[in-house]
């Protein structure tokens, strides 16, 4: 039961951080029709994405195969 809790709430965290560096990039993206206040809205969304990214790479691969 353990390997699959483990397995469980490394897949929750990794699908949470991909949702979210993908709403960031969509932000930046939508960002850029907008000139008026980009520069330091655009350096905080910026500092979050670099900040979702070093989480994912810390995340690591899944604790054990999925299957098998």
């Amino acid at each position: 039961m353990g390997v699959e809790r483990a397995v469980t709430r490394w897949y929750v965290q990794r699908q949470r951080l991909l949702a979210e560096i993908e709403s960031l990039e969509q932000a930046l993206a939508g960002e850029g029709q907008r000139e008026e206040q980009w520069g330091e809205q655009r350096q905080q969304l910026v500092a979050r994405l670099e900040d979702a990214r070093a989480r994912l790479q810390c995340l690591g691969p899944c604790p054990k195969p999925m299957m098998g």
